[in-house]
């Protein structure tokens, strides 16, 4: 059994996990956490499946090494992708959080015969995971899928709430494809950075959904049921990313204000 002092795993291909990662230590600020962004990689969302699986297998094994008691897939396309081969490298008993469970289960739970609207990346989309699932449970839901392939780029260079954001942000959800939604998911983790302008843009008219809360509640629930949240005082939290990056490093002091030292990890 894992030791309840052992640290959280999280990873991402950029900064959008980042999300995840605060919205956990906010929730659980005594937990200890491993955060890797495979920047050298990003975006996943373009990346074949098989080349998605490989990465999370690779970070998987590194998180493993270093004795984390969880891995959280702080990303949409890797959850979508590569949640199963990272569960069969951890083993079946070991948990393993994805970002897409608790936002289906969430939105059957309130919309279950609505229409939903789903921003993400075209490997998100791709995977028709996010209709599949909540389709699962609310039948009669329906889920309309919008690829937003600038997006994710956008914000990693540090593109957001100014004038260019809005046009980008603008064009797509007055897509013909999005009217007449009731809510909408963020099928990003890097999206929440750009949840003030997406609901400005519908004035409160519908609900938006992002997963960093909901898998932050998600990982408590488990470590509780699991018997290892960690009853430590002051939390060590680590940052690694395979590529550096100025706008990683400027967002990871904007989510953890305290002093972040960033390394650089050779998983390639």
């Amino acid at each position: 059994m894992a030791d309840q002092s052992a640290p959280i795993g999280i990873f991402d291909s950029g900064i959008g996990g980042l999300t995840v990662a605060a919205a956990i230590h906010q929730l659980l600020p005594h937990e200890n956490l491993i955060y890797v962004g495979d920047t050298a990689h990003f975006p996943y969302g373009d990346k074949s499946a098989g080349l998605i699986e490989q990465y999370g297998i690779g970070i998987a094994q590194y998180l493993l090494e270093r004795k984390c008691k969880m891995i959280v897939i702080a990303c949409n396309t890797a959850s979508a992708y590569a949640f199963k081969a990272v569960q069969a490298v951890a083993g079946k008993d070991f948990p393993v959080v994805n970002v897409i469970d608790p936002a289906a289960e969430a939105i059957a739970k309130q919309f279950p015969q609505g229409k939903i609207g789903l921003i993400a990346t075209r490997g998100t989309v791709s995977s028709g995971i996010y209709p599949r699932k909540i389709k699962k449970q609310a039948p009669k839901a329906e889920v309309t899928s919008l690829a937003t392939p600038l997006l994710a780029p956008m914000i990693e260079e540090g593109f957001f709430n100014n004038k260019i954001s809005r046009t980008i942000i603008h064009s797509y959800l007055e897509k013909k494809s999005l009217q007449g939604i009731e809510a909408i998911i963020l099928g990003c983790t890097h999206y929440p950075l750009i949840r003030p302008e997406i609901e400005s843009f519908y004035k409160g008219s519908i609900t938006v959904f992002d997963s960093a809360e909901l898998v932050a509640q998600k990982v408590q629930n488990e470590l509780r049921h699991s018997n290892l949240l960690s009853e430590g005082d002051e939390a060590k939290m680590e940052f690694y990313v395979s590529d550096y990056t100025e706008s990683f490093a400027a967002s990871a002091g904007y989510f953890f204000p305290e002093k972040v030292e960033l390394k650089k990890l050779d998983l390639w």
